[in-house]
């Protein structure tokens, strides 16, 4: 079942150990989320160079008469021109998730009909309608203004997350959560927010070393992405404590949202050492984002409710309620006194 938005399950492979090599006591760590943004922010760029280069050539041809290339004339030209290449065969997948990518598909084939379209009144030795021509220079610009946009938000990404699993910085989610916080004060939108914080993680350091710690971090945030929405943040809260912002979601949506997650983590082994599989679960509180107090004390709930899960055993997702604030309360929780991992 899909819930508003969010993804359905999905098969996936076993994730394979990653090969690391050591070289002089150092050792050398496996690309890392922010080293995948860096090549696809360039690729952009050329893309993007590709495109202007290509308006400017049909321009050129159009004022000044040129023979034209009929390659623009065929159906398909928005598949064949530098951009359409790039777009349809070498965009990277990290780009492809984004909402933005998709959104440019139609524009740029949209702006190739009309392309073609100036093209053969040119050829037929006609003059251009004005108001053809302004639908393709507002085509051009709406496309334009997506991918300068594409752009921004992967340097935002670039700049912002966490540079070993990829989720958003801790600086960032304050910020966040207070113009949500905001939103929910004037009845715009509801909001929920999750803490989860993986079981007995210090026994994989312990046991398989820190490289596999490390890959398990990057996995779970993987699995996680797996289940949310695009517009949906990960947030690296701590060592191995994420917070979990899910925007316009109701609290028994939000609940069985993170559940799937902790379903799938807990489903398969998120890495391997030596040919053993690590596998790891992870323990979660939930709180809507209340608009009756600050956004502090929502996030100290749902940790209230991610150490009670602790205390109930682990590998499970408790709701936030007014009980647990209760020291006297038979499933109360102080954060001073935490179950180890």
């Amino acid at each position: 079942m899909n819930i508003r938005g969010y993804k359905p399950a999905i098969d996936r492979q076993p994730v394979a150990e990653a090969k690391t090599t050591r070289c002089g006591g150092s050792r050398s760590m496996q690309p890392e989320p922010s080293d995948h943004l860096q090549p696809s922010l360039r690729a952009l760029e050329q893309a993007i160079y590709s495109h202007e280069l290509w308006v400017k050539d049909l321009l050129r041809t159009i004022i000044c008469r040129l023979p034209v290339d009929r390659r623009d004339l065929d159906a398909d030209a928005h598949h064949h021109c530098r951009f359409g290449q790039w777009f349809y065969d070498d965009a990277p997948r990290e780009l492809r998730r984004l909402d933005g990518f998709a959104a440019m598909e139609s524009e740029h084939e949209h702006l190739h009909r009309l392309a073609a379209k100036l093209l053969h009144t040119v050829m037929s030795d006609e003059s251009i309608h004005s108001n053809d021509y302004d639908e393709f220079a507002n085509t051009r610009d709406r496309l334009l203004l997506q991918l300068q946009t594409l752009k921004q938000q992967i340097e935002e990404m670039l700049y912002n997350r966490d540079p070993l699993t990829g989720a958003e910085t801790r600086t960032q989610m304050l910020p966040v959560l207070r113009d949500l916080h905001a939103m929910a004060q004037r009845k715009v939108l509801d909001c929920c927010v999750s803490i989860m914080d993986l079981d007995h993680f210090k026994q994989v350091n312990d046991n398989f070393g820190h490289q596999a710690g490390d890959r398990v971090l990057s996995a779970a945030v993987s699995r996680m992405q797996e289940v949310l929405r695009s517009y949906d943040k990960v947030f690296r809260y701590g060592g191995e404590e994420f917070l979990i912002l899910m925007p316009n979601t109701e609290l028994s949506v939000a609940h069985t949202v993170v559940e799937r997650i902790r379903e799938r983590l807990a489903a398969e082994p998120l890495t391997h050492h030596n040919g053993t599989p690590v596998s790891i679960t992870a323990s979660f509180g939930i709180t809507w984002l209340d608009s009756g107090c600050g956004v502090e004390e929502s996030i100290h709930r749902a940790d209230m409710a991610m150490y009670a899960a602790k205390k109930a055993g682990r590998n499970c997702t408790i709701v936030w309620s007014p009980e647990l604030a209760d020291p006297h309360a038979t499933n109360g929780v102080h954060r001073r006194d935490p179950p180890p991992g």
